[in-house]
């Protein structure tokens, strides 16, 4: 009986060093290592940019599997999902995996958001990793928004109508909006084509090219820290940050397998354009607190449609958050602004209660 030779470590030493000559892979190690991250009671926060990576990369890959069964079109939409949940091995996994981690992804992205907010991590020079993160945002709504329709269930359906609806009620663009979404003046098919080329095409393409710049920013810029550098104490990138981002990615994994599992995404009913809206029918939760807001309005507010203005009352508060760190100076000089930090407080709770009230005591 002969041994398997196995290879010395001469030859694995000779197999890394070819890959290092043309890669230049010992150069990227040399930069992680030399790279920090603050330690302190903000370094929590760290983490949410890096677990909203994961979440994209999730939804990526589930994706992808999906795309091999779906069939875009409202004779076959809701038939290939039903199809992978029912008959494709360990399809409703995968269709749990990608509607969770969408949800989680849009959570840890508003708490990512948040968290540089309060921590005035748009200060100079980093405007500009706060305009590309804040754009990042924005993709991930349009995401869930454009993903949400192509079950072709009822609540999807009727949740979308919902949606084009505010949009048509944005002032002189607005109904342009609305009929580039729908393709038409309701939704149908041509809405689904329209969804589906934005979600699976035009969306990934911008997200990824929005995100190596972020990420590239980040990189040239640093991590943001609370208290001046000399006086913060510092851990390696790598492997100490990484390994612990690596482990926590790990731990939202296993969240994502329990929701799954014990609460798998359900697929609902059919959608049927010619039925009536059934009974408290609402967009996703991330746009709630938009819709739910609206309804509390009257139908006029100084001779002007009050839905006009309860757009434009959003779109501002929104111009304001995305220019947040032209407007706000103290943070150019390292003071803390309490008015900002208020308008902050003020939007997370004005944001729950308005999410509160919808699932708990809609109007």
């Amino acid at each position: 009986m002969h041994d398997t030779p196995q290879p010395s470590h001469s030859q694995s030493a000779g197999v890394v060093a070819w890959f290092d000559q043309r890669l230049g892979i010992s150069d990227v190690v040399a930069f992680l290592r030399h790279k920090t991250v603050p330690l302190g009671s903000t370094t929590l926060w760290y983490y949410f940019g890096g677990v909203s990576l994961f979440l994209f990369g999730m939804q990526v890959a589930t994706g992808l599997l999906l795309l091999f069964y779906y069939r875009p079109g409202v004779d076959s939409a809701y038939e290939s999902v039903q199809f992978i949940v029912t008959r494709v091995q360990f399809g409703w996994l995968i269709r749990s995996l990608h509607s969770w981690s969408a949800n989680l992804m849009v959570f840890t992205v508003f708490v990512h958001m948040f968290s540089v907010y309060f921590m005035k991590a748009y200060r100079p020079p980093r405007e500009l990793t706060w305009l590309t993160g804040m754009a990042l945002l924005g993709l991930t709504l349009t995401f869930g928004f454009s993903g949400y329709l192509l079950p072709w269930n009822e609540l999807a359906f009727f949740a979308t109508k919902v949606g084009t609806d505010i949009a048509a009620v944005v002032p002189v663009i607005g109904p342009g909006i609305a009929g580039l979404l729908r393709g038409g003046t309701e939704v149908g098919a041509a809405t689904l084509t329209r969804f589906f080329g934005f979600h699976v095409a035009m969306l990934p393409a911008a997200f990824t090219a929005v995100l190596f710049v972020h990420l590239l920013l980040v990189q040239r810029q640093g991590m943001s820290e609370s208290t001046p550098p000399t006086e913060s104490r510092q851990m390696p990138f790598y492997p100490g940050f990484i390994l612990r981002d690596a482990i926590l990615w790990l731990g939202v994994l296993a969240v994502l397998l329990i929701l799954c599992t014990f609460s798998p995404w359900e697929l609902g009913v059919k959608a049927d354009p010619f039925a009536s809206a059934p009974a408290g029918i609402r967009p996703e939760w991330y746009f709630t607190f938009v819709s739910q807001s609206l309804k509390y309005l009257p139908a006029r507010i100084l001779g002007i449609d009050g839905d006009v203005v309860g757009i434009c009352a959003f779109l501002a508060a929104a111009a304001g958050l995305v220019l947040v760190p032209f407007l706000d100076r103290h943070a150019a000089r390292r003071k803390t602004s309490r008015l900002f930090t208020l308008l902050g407080v003020a939007m997370i709770a004005f944001m729950l209660t308005m999410v509160t009230l919808a699932y708990v005591k809609p109007y």
